[in-house]
């Protein structure tokens, strides 16, 4: 299994996603706040928002809380937003390429512990521009796979402007780039075709393999990471061969 899509699937077969619905609400609050913010409280004139929008609706986030974070962002409410977006890079165990996204009101509070979570898994913090050459912003959309052939689904996806459909163990993952990010998920929707997961993400050029004892470690530095009130997004290189990935699970 490769970082990235995979971690998703990691963590949906551990039930971590619905044990941690508050912690993902507030994740995707900060989100369309910041977004509302820096590009006005109107999906349709801002495609940041609109994307964060669609992630939360696809988590199942309740429309009040949506409507509330857009006019926390936009100013309609009292207590407006005051996070920062700083981006850190880092290695893991076995030299894996980390990207760490965070939404944050005190940098020396996040960096600290940014830095700690690297050290106490087996990695580091690393200067900025260390690994972000291996990642390229894209879109990614996660399809069951008994849900539709891969031939049919090649050619939905190709035609509505997808860059790669990729197969994987139990999953299609469909890669777009930016622009045709949402022209390939409504032609999916369109389709009745259950997306999985939809996002814009990063996604890395080449990954590294890990053996079971690094591979325990990365997963390990991943939740940590996730569990981080001010991250956002993680993203990493790593390859774990199915077989450990079935024995750590």
């Amino acid at each position: 299994m490769s970082g990235h899509s995979k971690w998703s699937t990691i963590k949906r077969k551990k039930g971590a996603a619905d044990a941690k619905k508050g912690k993902i609400f507030t994740r995707l609050a900060k989100e369309i706040a910041l977004a509302a913010k820096l590009g006005g409280g109107d999906p349709e004139g801002n495609a940041r928002l609109r994307q964060a929008i669609l992630a939360a609706k696809a988590e199942n986030m309740p429309k009040d809380n949506i409507e509330r974070a857009i006019k926390k962002g936009s100013g309609g409410l009292d207590g407006g937003v005051q996070y920062e977006e700083i981006t850190y890079e880092g290695y893991g165990p076995g030299g894996v390429a980390v990207i760490v996204e965070v939404m944050t009101d005190n940098r020396k509070r996040t960096v600290a512990d940014i830095r700690h979570i690297f050290s106490k898994y087996g990695g580091n913090l690393a200067e900025n521009g260390a690994v972000a050459w291996i990642f390229s912003k894209k879109g990614s959309i996660l399809i069951e796979k008994k849900s539709i052939s891969e031939d049919k689904l090649m050619e939905l996806a190709l035609n509505a402007g997808a860059e790669d459909v990729r197969e994987e163990e139990n999953e299609f993952e469909i890669i777009t780039e930016p622009a045709s990010f949402e022209a390939v998920r409504k032609a999916i929707d369109a389709a009745g075709v259950k997306c999985l997961e939809a996002r814009m993400g990063m996604i890395p050029s080449s990954t590294v393999r890990l053996d079971e004892s690094k591979a325990s470690s990365m997963l390990k530095l991943m939740e940590r990471m996730e569990d981080n009130d001010d991250v956002q997004n993680v993203y990493a290189n790593f390859d774990i061969p199915d077989a450990i990935m079935e024995k750590l699970s």
